[in-house]
């Protein structure tokens, strides 16, 4: 029965072969013998037995075990230093917020260079990779402020008993700024303060070996004597007090200040302080205001300090034009600008470019007559660097100065 049910196809193509053949006319014996041949065929035949050949061994390849990048990348990603993962040949596989914020975002997979084009970290880089072992260089960023950081690169290696060893690179970055600031602020201060307090120190110790000794009992001598030490002590006590100012700029001069602050009043508060100065030397001091506020992003007390200092200057070295002009101007679609012209001598074109160093005076003399410390235009240029604004200088021998901040 199971030899008929799988025939069945062939049994009835044979039965039906057979009815074609008897209704051609054929001798029906004949047909009788051919189909039953072919019934007898069909189940007693055995078909042939097709070995299958054996199926080539496929080889299973082991599985690798998982890459330790992402247990690195989750650990340096909480850390508050820039840090970067490099590989073999420099690209950068991973970089932590710290680095984003400090350098900008680096394509993953771009090589190192494209974002430090330092030779010396690049040179470092190149080091630690062909020699497996730790180096470290200083490096200053200019941009967008100056930055200095130590650069570290180290190996890390991972071996797996059961698969290969994964190696990567850390390259970390520590902010060293302030501490190189510091160092370069002790380093002015020292050398500015030991040249300056050099001469009025020699002075005090020469007039007071003359009282101890030949003004011994002159009482005219010592008053006279006396009042140049009071005035070289005073002196010495303002240039402490500006060198100490100069450094305080110079830690912050890299935070903008945020404060909206009116120029109207701030100018009218620092011309009502300087009226008794202007009285004393022979000068008026006109204010020409808009209406309105004049706001600026700035810090108060740094603004008032600037505009006394350019005011006291016009007035002192200014004094035979007798009149100082302050001009506020706010003109639709242009900055904001503060100009302090006075009518006096004017300066020379050739100091114009050095007014703002430390300690340079166009008449030392007359700077020192009129009780400068040579520091306040180094003192209002580091405060207009940290507003993000620019002083303009403009003079003519004869005519007068036009001091123009432009914020």
């Amino acid at each position: 029965m199971a030899r008929i049910r799988r025939e069945r196809p062939v049994l009835l193509a044979a039965i039906l072969s057979a009815l074609a053949a008897l209704a051609a006319g054929m001798n029906k014996w004949v047909v009788l013998v051919l189909l039953l041949m072919m019934i007898l065929t069909a189940l007693f035949n055995e078909a042939p037995i097709i070995k299958a050949e054996p199926a080539e061994p496929v080889e299973i390849e082991p599985e690798l075990p998982p890459s330790r990048l992402p247990e690195v990348s989750a650990t340096l990603a909480g850390l508050d230093i820039p840090v970067m993962v490099l590989s073999d040949d420099a690209s950068v596989l991973f970089q932590n917020r710290a680095a984003e914020k400090a350098f900008g975002e680096v394509a993953l997979g771009a090589h190192i260079s494209a974002r430090l084009r330092s030779p010396g970290v690049l040179d470092m880089v190149r080091e630690t990779i062909a020699t497996n072992a730790p180096n470290q260089i200083e490096h200053a960023e200019r941009l967008p402020s100056e930055r200095v950081y130590i650069v570290r690169s180290a190996p890390v290696e991972f071996a797996a008993d059961d698969g290969p060893r994964e190696r990567y690179f850390i390259l970390s970055f520590r902010d060293i700024s302030e501490v190189r600031r510091i160092d370069r602020m002790r380093s002015d201060f020292v050398a500015n303060a030991s040249h300056e307090l050099r001469t009025p120190l020699a002075s005090l110790r020469g007039f007071i070996e003359t009282i101890q000794g030949p003004a011994k009992n002159d009482l005219k001598a010592q008053a006279r004597f006396l009042n140049i030490m009071l005035d070289q002590t005073t002196r010495m006590s303002r240039l402490v007090d500006d060198l100490l100012s100069l450094s305080r700029l110079e830690l912050k001069s890299h935070i903008a200040p945020d404060e909206k602050i009116d120029l109207v009043p701030l100018l009218g508060h620092v011309r009502d302080a300087l009226v008794p100065l202007a009285r004393d030397v022979g000068v008026d001091i006109n204010l020409h205001l808009p209406d309105g506020k004049v706001e600026v992003l700035g810090d108060r007390d740094e603004l008032v300090q600037v505009f006394e200092n350019l005011m006291e200057n016009a007035c002192k070295y200014g004094q035979e034009g007798e009149i100082v002009d302050v001009w506020l101007k706010n003109g639709t679609g242009q900055p904001v600008e503060v100009s302090i012209v006075d009518k006096g001598p004017g300066i020379p074109a050739e100091h114009v470019p050095r007014l703002t160093e430390r300690f340079y005076r166009v008449s030392i003399e007359d700077s020192r007559s009129k009780k400068g410390t040579g520091l306040g235009l180094a003192i209002v240029k580091h405060i207009l660097t940290r507003h993000r604004a620019r002083l303009i200088v403009k003079s003519e021998v004869g005519k007068g100065t036009d001091f123009t901040v432009r914020f």
